[in-house]
């Protein structure tokens, strides 16, 4: 179907987004040009001063409207406990499912030699720098369980191997409430080598 430019540019723009494919995108534009107009603007506008206005915290790189994020900034974390995850959604997931009152590193992203991303592309040298400091007593990698997300744990746990840090790893296995039948068997490999005492 050929559309017109503006409309062609609206659906090439909503089509970069995760998850939406060109159908979506189309829905998407004629639900906000045909019913929404006033909703379109809204949404035009926040984003644009989401643009203009949050930037990353100096400390853990999350995203934040100051110099330092609300949890950097709250003196009631435990600055002790250093969390490495790989994006800001992951910090999310954290609060909101844990009880972790620690701080975080944010690395938007992992290794990936493939991409031409490496350590300094993801703040391993500003993380090096903040574990150097000497106030990080635990390590916690959180980054994802794929291949890339490994090599980035395995990264950072050589760059702390000669620090006085307790490392530790999320555990990776079957899910609560999962079947041992369904689960696939890399995560089932990965949870009986992982296993605990009881």
């Amino acid at each position: 179907m050929a559309y017109t430019p503006l409309i062609a540019a609206l659906v090439e723009a909503l089509r970069g987004l995760p998850g939406v494919g060109p159908k979506s995108a189309q829905r998407m534009a004629y639900h906000m040009l045909e019913r929404d107009r006033h909703g379109a603007q809204a949404l035009a506008g926040a984003l644009q001063a989401a643009i203009d206005g949050v930037g990353r915290c100096r400390l853990c790189r999350d995203f934040s409207e100051g110099e330092t994020c609300p949890l950097c900034a709250d003196t009631r974390r435990d600055t002790t406990q250093l969390c490495v995850v790989e994006s800001p959604s992951d910090v999310q997931a954290l609060e909101q499912a844990t009880g972790y009152r620690g701080l975080y590193f944010v690395l938007m992203g992992h290794l990936s030699p493939i991409d031409g991303i490496g350590p300094s592309d993801i703040g391993l040298d500003h993380l090096g720098e903040r574990l150097a400091q000497g106030e990080v007593q635990e390590l916690i990698l959180a980054t994802n369980p794929t291949i890339e997300g490994e090599a980035t744990a395995h990264y950072i746990a050589d760059m702390a191997r000669d620090l006085p840090i307790q490392l530790s790893r999320l555990a990776h296995g079957v899910p609560v409430g999962g079947e041992l039948e369904y689960v696939d068997g890399g995560t089932l490999a990965h949870a009986f080598n992982g296993r605990r005492k009881v």
